[in-house]
């Protein structure tokens, strides 16, 4: 069976520790340290597989072998349990096609959200992960945030609807699938590939929450 290396970023505080593959936007997961961070994202990935799939592109078959690439230091928003520091691997130029892979996987997870979401009850068992909120408070919530990420595209959105939801998907979805010097976009501080990985991480996170959380425990 043939090996395939996952590179990935380990971001660490003292608290919590972030691993996060430089190729595949929303495969991140974090823990209490970096072994636990890592085991966490081998777990993760037969449910990141079917989100690479629907997006048309394919996570490799066979053995995963995790290579560190950048190892960063975490701050608050790091601590507090979000990838939230820009990496050198962030900054790397993006061509048409990787752009567009990019953005195919963000748009897939954002699919993956809408369709767990959808067949989830609307009463989520409570516990550790994500204490009381319910489906539709959780999707709210992802909706929410991304207003405030497509902000720090430069793009000014809301989310109190459907149509609204939609429109700043496309919106961040066409900014993402242009190529890319690796500068921030709307010289601001996210350049794509930053954006990419934290735009899905967070949707999936909330995606695989809502799952965890339905039914029994």
């Amino acid at each position: 069976m043939s090996q395939h290396v996952v590179r990935v970023l380990v971001e660490s505080t003292p608290r919590k520790v972030f691993v996060s593959a430089i190729d595949w936007p929303g495969l991140a997961r974090g823990a209490k340290d970096e072994g636990a961070a890592v085991e966490a994202l081998l777990a993760a990935l037969p449910r990141y597989a079917l989100v690479a799939g629907a997006a048309g592109h394919p996570f490799p078959e066979g053995d995963i072998a995790v290579e560190v690439a950048e190892r960063l230091d975490g701050d608050a928003g790091t601590a507090f349990g979000v990838p939230a520091v820009v990496a050198v691997a962030d900054r790397w130029a993006t061509d048409a096609a990787e752009a567009a892979r990019l953005a195919d996987l963000v748009d897939a997870s954002w699919r993956a959200l809408d369709r767990i979401a959808a067949a989830a009850p609307e009463e989520l068992r409570k516990g550790p992960r994500g204490g009381g909120r319910n489906t539709s408070k959780v999707v709210e919530h992802v909706n929410g945030a991304d207003v405030a990420y497509a902000s720090v595209m430069g793009r000014r959105h809301h989310s109190d609807s459907a149509d609204q939801v939609a429109a700043m998907r496309a919106d961040v979805l066409t900014l993402l699938r242009e190529p890319s010097d690796g500068s921030p976009l709307a010289g601001k501080k996210w350049p794509p590939r930053y954006a990419a990985r934290r735009i899905a991480w967070h949707a999936l996170d909330h995606a695989w929450e809502i799952e965890d959380r339905t039914g029994p425990a």
